[in-house]
């Protein structure tokens, strides 16, 4: 099969197209035939100073997100049979390799794609939808006409996580800048403001829940948005203790989330989906060959929503990625 690894941290031309061994599923897992695989800001700092997995350079899977068709099934599955299509985010935070023709994942890891998406559009969802709900459900509990406040809401994360909030029934106010608020106002943001002009911290009051995805002074100040007893959820400032102290000195929450692999959250996603509640928004699709161009695109930070790779025919081109032959499987 054709996938794409690294044997050096750096850059996205770091990134090789190589010809490899397709791995077989082990006991309670499946391979997966993979469509469309996404790429999130984690890969991209996986490639960049995380990518590794030992001293001796063999390449490194990258990606976590895929969609696409069960090829065979491991003992003791249960949940999917060969020809079911399916989605998710297999292993996180271990390495999944889903920038590839095939991947291999735990079952419970992936759930039925929904029949309304494509398999580029189920790829744009697994993780940010699931970061997005395991932040605003599982974490803070959000319920119908409480004020939740989504930083970066034009980005990955935050347009899914508009509207999961809007979902639950909550008035969703989204940061982002001028450009970008007509596309925030059409996911069900109920206000947006420019972070370039305004200072959130100064005119949001009475929140219920924040979602920082920037991390930074975001947090410290997004803690005086809330209300009593009101919570951040930060992804991007893994400094929970002094982040949690300063909370509680105001009286309200502060925690760091990391986003864990969740069949039963996935089914939770695939549910908004099918109900159109959920909606990825796809800035850019390429094939698997241009993973590095995907990464030039994911780490500029002007992009809205998600960008996606495809397998097949057109991704064995050597556009945006060195080429690697090897014993083909």
């Amino acid at each position: 099969m054709w996938a794409i690894t690294q044997t050096a941290l750096g850059g996205p031309e770091v990134l090789r197209l190589t010809e490899t061994a397709r791995p077989a599923p082990g006991p309670a897992e499946v391979l997966v035939r993979i469509h469309a695989a996404a790429v999130n800001p984690t890969d991209v700092w996986h490639r960049a100073t995380g990518g590794l997995s030992g001293a001796d350079g063999s390449p490194v899977p990258l990606g976590w997100d895929l969609s696409g068709t069960v090829e065979a099934v491991g003992i003791g599955v249960t949940l999917f049979q060969p020809g079911d299509e399916v989605f998710g985010m297999p292993r996180h935070p271990v390495p999944a390799g889903t920038y590839a023709e095939y991947a291999t994942s735990p079952a419970r890891h992936l759930a039925h794609k929904p029949a309304g998406l494509d398999h580029v559009q189920a790829a744009a969802l697994p993780l940010a939808a699931l970061t997005a709900w395991q932040a605003l459900v599982d974490t803070a509990g959000v319920r119908p006409g409480e004020r939740v406040l989504v930083h970066a809401a034009a980005g990955g994360v935050g347009h899914l996580a508009v509207q999961i909030a809007k979902a639950r029934g909550a008035y969703v106010i989204g940061t982002a800048s001028a450009a970008k608020h007509a596309f925030v106002r059409s996911l069900g943001a109920d206000e947006v403001i420019d972070y370039r002009t305004t200072d959130f911290a100064e005119v949001v009051s009475g929140m219920d829940v924040v979602v920082d995805t920037i991390g930074g002074t975001y947090g410290p100040r997004s803690l005086r948005t809330l209300r009593p007893g009101g919570i951040v959820v930060s992804l991007a400032s893994p400094d929970e203790a002094a982040l949690a102290e300063e909370a509680a000195a105001l009286g309200v929450r502060a925690v760091f989330m990391a986003v864990e692999a969740d069949h039963a959250g996935m089914r939770e996603i695939a549910a908004l989906a099918e109900r159109g509640e959920l909606r990825p928004h796809i800035a850019q699709v390429l094939p698997l060959a241009e993973a590095g161009r995907a990464h030039e695109l994911s780490q500029s930070g002007r992009t809205s929503g998600k960008i996606v790779l495809t397998t097949g025919a057109a991704s064995t081109t050597s556009t945006g990625a060195d080429t690697i032959r090897g014993a083909r499987k």
